[in-house]
């Protein structure tokens, strides 16, 4: 199956969780917000959102500046 990951195609197994994929990629600790098709995805959710061809996600990581 085919998805968007901030606006990047990937090519990914069927049925692979957002946690998952976030594993994948060595994400998991520094993604704040997710949102699927301009969703969010709540954080304890992750492990039980699977993924579907066609989505689009987008992962958020929050910087402080000033």
């Amino acid at each position: 199956m085919n998805i968007v990951v901030n606006g990047e195609e990937k090519e990914l197994k069927e049925g692979i969780s957002l946690f998952d994929l976030l594993q994948k990629l060595s994400l998991e600790n520094k993604v704040m917000a997710a949102a699927i098709n301009m969703e969010i995805v709540k954080q304890n959710s992750w492990k039980e959102t699977i993924l579907k061809d066609g989505d689009k996600l987008e992962l958020l990581d929050f910087v402080g500046g000033g």
